[in-house]
């Protein structure tokens, strides 16, 4: 998937985390907007990719909507922030962050961003803690999803007991829709 890349591919990585799959599309030199809001995660991604013509980063959650939204970190992210920014969830019902320990970040709409890019995407890279099946239901209900070669999705409804119901659903929804582009089975 990423071995497609090339110089004309633009790829997005959402939960880009400290970079290990922006850097791989980068490599193959396609423009990559990376998606990282834990801010020590962002913070090692910014200083990965200084002077990366390619790489375009944003401080921010992707999401179904534009907004502003708590984003509830790791119950153990006190003491190895960057270690554990990889646990960061805008879901407070994700058996492994602290609601009582937040921080507040933008969200993007991923739907009107991939629109708003005005060409087909060769790769997005969805690994959103538990908000991708939001983003997955929005993408199939405007026909976003058809502007994207290959969607990699990271579920998470296996891990978040609340979302076992709407993973099922959203399941189903990409079944009925045929969505043949969305791997859930990549990692």
């Amino acid at each position: 998937m990423f071995r497609a890349l090339g110089p004309s591919s633009v790829a997005v990585d959402c939960g880009a985390n400290v970079g290990v799959y922006t850097a791989l599309m980068a490599q193959r030199g396609a423009t990559v907007y990376a998606f990282e809001p834990n801010p020590h995660a962002f913070a090692a991604l910014a200083e990965r990719f200084a002077g990366s013509l390619n790489v375009h980063l944003s401080n921010a959650a992707v999401l179904d909507r534009a907004d502003r939204a708590p984003l509830y970190l790791h119950r153990d992210s006190d003491d190895e922030p960057l270690r554990w920014s990889t646990g960061s969830s805008l879901l407070a019902a994700k058996p492994n962050v602290a609601p009582e320990h937040s921080v507040e970040v933008e969200t993007i709409d991923l739907d009107g961003f991939l629109v708003g890019l005005g060409r087909r995407v060769q790769l997005l890279k969805l690994d959103v803690e538990g908000s991708e099946l939001a983003i997955l239901r929005k993408l199939l209900a405007s026909g976003t999803i058809d502007l994207v070669d290959t969607v990699l999705v990271e579920m998470h409804d296996g891990r978040i007991p609340a979302l076992r119901k709407e993973g099922s659903a959203v399941r189903a929804l990409l079944t009925e829709y045929g969505a043949r582009n969305v791997r859930l089975d990549w990692v």
